[in-house]
Order: structure tokens, then sequence, then C-alpha cells
């Protein structure tokens, strides 16, 4: 069965007729039936460790739209929390956590392999997804990478150009390394866990690795995704990784080979001529319609599906957005999508 998944041939670098497609927060705040549940759950944290109720959003934009993947509801904080920093959300603003930005607070964050107690109701999730998927469906697991799971543990937020994280690696290097060490060490093992409990392709999620700059960005976001996914394909060579280095312009065209990647993730930026003759000559790309064409719809939403689906037909593609689906999308505008892509 898993060798008929389209996702899966994708990945292992098939050039189908019509792409497999899926996006990104594709179970989320634009559709009713997701606001309903979180209703039920109380709040957001309390969704994502509900294990029924975190399958139940999975599984609805699955539902309502066939997709052929269906990427676990949790979220890339839920690491800094199992490590022992505090993490709530404000409604209308966001994450918020307690700061590490000294040497002492670094040292005191919980070993990597002591995080499984917290996250077990995810490896839960992903039980019940295998269980009641359909069979054609493929199990998307994930994490954020490193760089950008620190930007957030130091700043104590989301910031508009990570400042804090870049001032703490400019004038406390140590301390900046020791953190991205440990987010490093607990993000492997936290897959690892994630693909025991049935995740059939995993993603790594480099929101905000285009601030990285140069040595920087090959330290930093390249070298800690080499790690994770060099220590995947150690126990799970089988098992597909899409890395997703945001924004990284240039230094797209060497990351999947230089990081392993099984597929890279592209932005809305990203040029899909350079990217085909480029990017595709070493496997599966996956990308990038605007995701404000999700909130515009109409003509311009079908040219661009199309274009993209045109654009990258010579070579193995995943459809998908450049980035996530926002909580002012049109849910019929998905519709609208999958028409122009399946036909």
């Amino acid at each position: 069965m898993t060798e008929q998944k389209k996702l899966l041939r994708a990945l292992a670098g098939e050039t189908l007729d019509t792409p497999p497609v899926w996006m990104m927060r594709q179970a989320g705040r634009y559709l009713p039936e997701y606001k309903a549940t979180r209703a039920q759950a109380g709040d957001f944290l309390s969704l994502c460790y509900n294990s029924d109720l975190a399958a139940e959003v999975t599984l609805q934009p699955i539902r309502r739209y066939g997709f052929d993947a269906a990427i676990m509801f949790a979220d890339i904080l839920l690491v800094p929390q199992a490590l022992g920093a505090d993490v709530w959300f404000v409604t209308g603003e966001g994450p918020r956590l307690s700061t590490i930005t000294t040497a002492d607070q670094a040292a005191a964050l919980k070993p990597a392999d002591a995080i499984h107690d917290k996250l077990a109701p995810i490896y839960e999730t992903l039980r019940i997804l295998r269980r009641e998927l359909p069979s054609e469906t493929t199990l998307i697991g994930f994490a954020g990478a490193p760089w950008t799971v620190a930007t957030y543990m130091i700043a104590g937020r989301g910031t508009p150009d990570q400042a804090p994280a870049h001032a703490l690696k400019n004038t406390d290097r140590a301390t900046f390394e020791a953190v991205l060490d440990r987010i490093t060490d607990a993000t492997i093992q936290y897959l690892l866990m994630q693909i025991e409990a049935g995740a059939e392709v995993v993603k790594l999620f480099d929101s905000w690795a285009g601030s990285l700059k140069g040595d920087d960005f090959n330290k930093y976001a390249l070298e800690p995704t080499r790690k994770i996914i060099a220590a995947l394909k150690a126990k799970h060579p089988n098992i597909p990784v899409i890395a997703f280095p945001r924004e990284a312009g240039p230094a797209y065209a060497e990351f999947a080979k230089a990081v392993g990647a099984d597929c890279l993730a592209l932005d809305t930026k990203v040029d899909l001529k350079w990217a085909a003759d480029v990017l595709q000559k070493d496997g599966c790309v996956q990308g990038n319609l605007d995701p404000k064409l999700m909130v515009e719809g109409g003509d311009r939403l079908i040219s661009e599906t199309k274009r993209i689906v045109k654009a990258l037909s010579g070579g193995p593609h995943i459809f998908n957005l450049g980035h996530g689906i926002t909580p002012d999308a049109d849910p019929e505008n998905v519709h609208v999508m999958l028409e122009a892509i399946r036909g």
C-alpha cells in the first residue's frame, strides 16, 4: 500500500502526471470545524496535548479536501516546553516563552532524552492517525529546525528580524551554541519517536533560516539540519525528510544535497525556472503558491496554480504553498486550487 501513495512516490523521485498536494497549516484556523474543536479543547496547548482532538483536527482537512498527506497537528514550540521552558499562547498575539539567554539557563534545560514524557500525547496522536487515515494518505510528522526554535526561546516570542537571537549569537556564542545543540539533540529524539509512532515522512521547518547569512547560515541552519537528518537516516534510511530553509535564497541551490534531504520545500520567492533547472536535478521539490491567493481567490489563484504545476512538471514535485495558509483564507478557495491541480 505504501508504494501506491502518491506523496511517497514523488519523494522517491518519481515524476507524476498530477503532483500530490497538501498545505502547510492545512489543519487550522481557516476551517470552521477546527475552531469548534479548539473551543472544545479550551486553548491551543490543550488541543495539542489532547491526542483524540489533535487527531480530529488533523483529519478534518482530509475529509473536506482529500489531500494526499496529513501533517499531524502540533506546534514547533512543544520541544522548548519539553526541555523545560515555560510556553503559553496569548490570544491574538501568539506564543510567549520564558527566555533562555544565559549560560546557567541553557545548562538548566532538560537532557534531550528527557522530553518524551511531556511529548507522549503527540506520539499517541500519530498512532491514532495511522489507524484512522485513508490508506492512500501519507502521514507527515514535523519539528522546527534548531535555529528557528532557538529564536523563540531566546526572544521569548516571535520577532520580525530575530534580533535577540542574533545578538546572543554575536555576544555570547558559547551560550547560543549550547542552546542550539540542546535543541538539535532533542529534535533528533522527537523525530525518531514520531517515526516509531507512525510518521511516514518528517519535515523540518526552518522558518527564519533566511535571516542567517554566509558562514552563520552554514553553521546554524545547514549543519544542525544535516546532523538531524543523518541521525534519522542512520536508524530509518527509508523515511523521507522534507527540509524547508525558508527565504534561503541562493543557498537553496546546494541545501538538499548538503543536508541529505529527500525534498526541498520552496518559499514564495523562489523562481520556478531556476528551481526546475537547478533544484529538481537533485530530487523532489515542494511548493510554492503564495498563501495570499487563498484569500484572494478568483482567476489569479487558478492561473498561478496551473503555472506552478506546469513549471515543475519536468521532475518530482509536491504541490504546496510557499508558507502556511492564513486564518483569513476562504475554505472554498482550497477547492478551487485542487480543481486547478487535478482537473
